[in-house]
């Protein structure tokens, strides 16, 4: 077995070798650093922070004014924020080598990408050029989200309880996806469509997270959402130039290759797409993790702009919300992406930070998006008064409550943190506390819905 001290001897190796080659005349010498050093790795130590905590804290105590010290601490420091991040009190996960997990990918990613062309075998084909039939998209999220949660459990060696309770779940939306006898115009099978991945994508969170749902996992999960958005955007960019060199070269030589492009690259590359892009988040997380949190200072004065934008032009033109489906669907849509990026700003910040511009401009997104949809929700209930209850105004309604309680409390609470009268958590744990809350209405919507309006 492997001593406790011998990872910190490796380190402190490491480091002698590099100052060594480069002290300087003049400076500590690296005997009297050493001594320093590993003075405070055992005090360190003692206080309960890991090896790797202790090392780092304890290079920058023993190696003030030596510049090989220093520069070694930077170099160890950018070191550790490539690997991925692992809960606070989770289980060591056994480590594995890179080829034995890459070809786990793989094959988890081929079982993604398969799963998309199994219901051929049973007679419900997948045609180009032919809408997909609706059992296709009812169950678009079972095709891959299952098999992204597996992945996630097998790298972070989930035990069988764990494992049983996501069986459950993926099983019981995969009842609500199928059971219900919709017709092809149905609204309810639209709306179950539309909110069972949103239900589904909290069964994959149970699954990232490695300690309990409850501790700082959930915000780990945010940034792996945030930032597996991201890649998959990346790679689906890169999968429309193949596409479309495939059609071009083949097109070229007077063959048909829509049955390929179509039936097969677009639909399997998409599901496979998934599993890799999470297996890249975990393990490239140096790259996209200084790209997020500069996305989300980059768009979050953009939608600020958008949003005071479409509120002045409303009141000037006096023109009201439309509250048609579609609209409503892209109303909300925008509504979620601010809320994703003050939840997800709020994730690459630190906590005990003080106060500044972008908190500022933060609280005047909130409030936008506050307005925005303070005057969507007037709209929706003076089309209720007029024309009853509907199940996609019902949902709406539901969907524009649930964000009006969201953005208020994160508007006064933003408020607060930037006059210091309370912390950062506060709002970090307000956001964090809705993630059920959406999901909790999407299983409802999804799963009562439709007989209670007698699937129509």
């Amino acid at each position: 077995m492997t001593s406790p001290a011998a990872p910190l001897e490796a380190q402190i190796a490491q480091w002698r070798e590099a100052v060594s080659s480069h002290h300087a005349a003049g400076s500590p010498q690296p005997a009297a650093i050493e001594a320093q050093l590993r003075a405070h790795l055992a005090a360190l130590s003692a206080a309960g922070l890991s090896h790797d905590e202790a090392f780092l804290i304890a290079l920058k105590r023993a190696g003030n004014g030596d510049a090989p010290t220093h520069a070694f601490a930077t170099a160890h420091a950018a070191q550790l924020w490539q690997q991925p991040p692992s809960d606070s009190g989770a289980a060591t996960v056994p480590t594995r080598t890179a080829p034995a997990e890459l070809r786990v990918v793989l094959a988890f990613a081929t079982a993604a990408a398969l799963a998309v062309k199994a219901p051929v075998l049973f007679g419900i084909p997948l045609l180009p050029g032919t809408e997909p039939p609706l059992f296709y998209l009812r169950n678009a999220s079972l095709f891959v989200f299952p098999l992204l949660a597996a992945y996630l459990m097998w790298q972070r060696a989930a035990n069988a309880r764990k494992t049983l309770t996501l069986a459950l779940a993926f099983a019981v939306g995969g009842y609500f996806a199928n059971a219900y006898p919709f017709a092809d115009s149905s609204h309810t099978a639209v709306l179950a469509i539309l909110h069972l991945p949103i239900t589904l994508w909290l069964a994959v969170g149970f699954a990232h997270v490695r300690g309990p749902w409850l501790g700082a996992g959930r915000m780990h999960f945010v940034r792996f959402s945030g930032e597996l958005a991201i890649y998959c955007v990346l790679i689906a960019l890169g999968g429309i130039v193949l596409a479309g060199f495939t059609s071009l070269m083949f097109t070229a030589i007077d063959t048909n290759s829509d049955w390929f492009v179509a039936g097969w690259l677009i639909p399997c590359g998409a599901a496979g797409t998934v599993i890799i892009a999470a297996w890249l988040v975990d393990s490239k997380q140096s790259v996209i993790g200084n790209l997020a949190p500069m996305l989300t200072r980059l768009f979050t004065p953009l939608f600020t702009i958008l949003l005071l934008v479409f509120l002045a032009t409303m009141f000037w033109t006096g023109s009201p919300i439309n509250v048609e489906r579609e609209l409503l669907i892209g109303l909300d849509l925008l509504l979620a992406v601010v809320v994703g990026l003050v939840l997800y700003g709020a994730s690459a910040r630190a906590s005990h930070a003080p106060p500044g511009f972008f908190d500022g401009l933060q609280l005047l997104l909130v409030a936008s998006a506050l307005a925005v949809d303070g005057i969507a929700l007037w709209a929706i209930l003076a089309r209720i008064s007029s024309f009853g209850f509907t199940p996609n105004r019902v949902a709406a309604l539901g969907e524009n409550l649930i964000l009006l309680a969201n953005l208020a409390g994160s508007a006064w609470l933003y408020w607060r943190f930037l006059f210091q009268r309370s912390s950062f958590a506060t709002l970090e744990n307000w956001q964090l506390t809705f993630l059920p809350v959406y999901s909790g209405w999407a299983l409802v919507v999804a799963a009562i819905f439709p007989p209670f309006y007698n699937f129509i």
